[in-house]
């Protein structure tokens, strides 16, 4: 058998192995990505079951913070504290005669060092989401296939190596380009899965925001406010509530 026949056939292998591994990292990559996050409901008690819960006007309104990384986290499903927000949860059991608003602009959380800080605008809290779910949930377009091009250009590499007995160091310097190749080619996708992820999220923070709509009478309503992630604790919120009919004011303030 001659040299070239050998060559060629290693060159055919080799071809087959680099296939194989850019196959395997697809479907590596695309299914965690796709399945980073998952968009889970959170339950919540009656207001009159929490102690910092306070009666205005009929209605029964209490509320929680989570600060804490860790629970925020379970209950988002994600680090909504890393991704740069507070979230405080409102209850409202409206048993009264009036319809309640929150106002907003006259709404504050107050940290452990006095600082009090505004809500956060929606616009914000969904740039912030969109930041996280492209950083750290899932790759944004860019990453995704410069990333994958990394990666396959090490694990090419060392398959270029073994097939051609060359050492591994300069195999993968070599693997590099194939890499690259392959990195484009997979980036085709354009982090398909980063969009999918950045858009569940959002998605959830609207079904989990409190809408700044007035609680009517009868109604149970909850949902959360959200706050800078800069606050480093959530010592107290204090929630101005206005009577839709009457325009009469409250002021509640809740220990967090």
């Amino acid at each position: 058998m001659t040299g070239q026949t050998i060559g060629r056939k290693e060159g055919i292998k080799m071809e087959k192995m680099i296939r194989t591994v850019v196959l395997l990292l697809t479907l590596i990559f695309t299914a965690s990505c796709a399945t980073a996050y998952k968009a889970k409901p959170l339950p919540f008690k009656a207001p009159s079951s929490y102690q910092n819960a306070i009666e205005v006007s009929g209605a029964v309104v209490a509320a929680q913070a989570f600060a804490d990384p860790k629970k925020a986290e379970e209950a988002f499903g994600f680090d909504v504290r890393g991704a740069g927000m507070l979230p405080v949860q409102v209850v409202f059991d409206n048993q009264g005669p009036h319809s309640l608003k929150i106002v907003a602009e006259q709404t504050f959380l107050e940290d452990s060092g006095g600082n009090l800080w505004p809500i956060l605008a929606d616009k914000i809290a969904y740039e912030r989401a969109t930041k996280y779910a492209q950083t750290k949930e899932v790759f944004k377009e860019g990453a995704y296939s410069g990333f994958l091009g990394a990666t396959a250009g090490a694990i090419i590499g060392a398959a270029v190596g073994i097939v051609t007995g060359q050492g591994i160091g300069s195999a993968i310097g070599k693997g590099a380009a194939v890499g690259a190749a392959a990195g484009a080619t997979l980036g085709g996708a354009k982090g398909l899965a980063s969009d999918d992820a950045r858009r569940e999220i959002i998605n959830d923070l609207n079904r989990k925001s409190l809408e700044n709509k007035a609680v009517n009478p009868q109604n149970l309503a909850h949902g959360f406010i959200f706050f800078p992630g800069e606050a480093p604790s959530a010592k107290q919120l204090r929630l101005q509530l206005i009577e839709v009919d009457t325009g009469k004011v409250h002021l509640l303030k809740f220990n967090l």
